[in-house]
């Protein structure tokens, strides 16, 4: 059979265009059909209300089955102590994390990836709004860059533990506030 040269390219557009979407589906998908929101200059830290535009590093967003708006977070440690909290019993929708692969650690905005699929260095020299904090990076690459500049050790999502985000190294440790 011979196609016609205008409609092999109309039919090659539409497939491309269909596999567009279905990647955009499959995303949606992993993360349960949410999608994050940007940060304003109103936006507060769901434990302590402090005005995230106003503090380095990257941030998170949890969002959870049941309730409209997401809650963010100063940094993306008190993501994880409140998300790996065996006490958790919300169901979570999706979570996201600032790519820092993407935007800048002294005013980060947008980049928001998958938190599941980013990649994270802990134990680095670098501070966050909170004091010491969990990079986060779309890539394992940027994440290894990172480790070797500041310190720290890269791992995926599913490796961070309880122990690595305690929260009490922040405010209760910082000589300097």
């Amino acid at each position: 059979m011979n196609i016609p040269r205008p409609l092999r390219r109309l039919g090659l557009a539409a497939g491309l265009g269909a596999c567009v979407l279905l990647a955009a589906c499959g995303d949606a998908a992993r993360s349960g059909g949410a999608t994050p929101v940007e940060i304003t200059r109103d936006t507060y830290c769901a434990l302590d209300g402090m005005l995230l535009a106003d503090y380095p590093g990257p941030k998170a967003q949890i969002h959870y089955d049941g309730q409209p708006e997401p809650e963010f977070f100063c940094d993306t440690t008190e993501m994880f102590a409140i998300y790996l909290k065996p006490e958790q019993a919300r169901k979570v929708r999706a979570v996201f994390v600032q790519d820092l692969d993407k935007t800048r650690w002294d005013a980060p905005q947008g980049a928001w990836i998958d938190a599941r699929t980013a990649y994270y260095v802990v134990g680095s020299g670098k501070r966050g709004a909170m004091g010491p904090t969990i990079p986060s990076f779309g890539s394992e690459a940027g994440a290894r860059k990172f480790a070797e500049a500041q310190g720290g050790q890269v791992h995926p999502f599913a490796a961070i533990t309880p122990d690595m985000a305690r929260l009490d190294g922040g405010a209760l440790h910082d000589q300097k506030m």
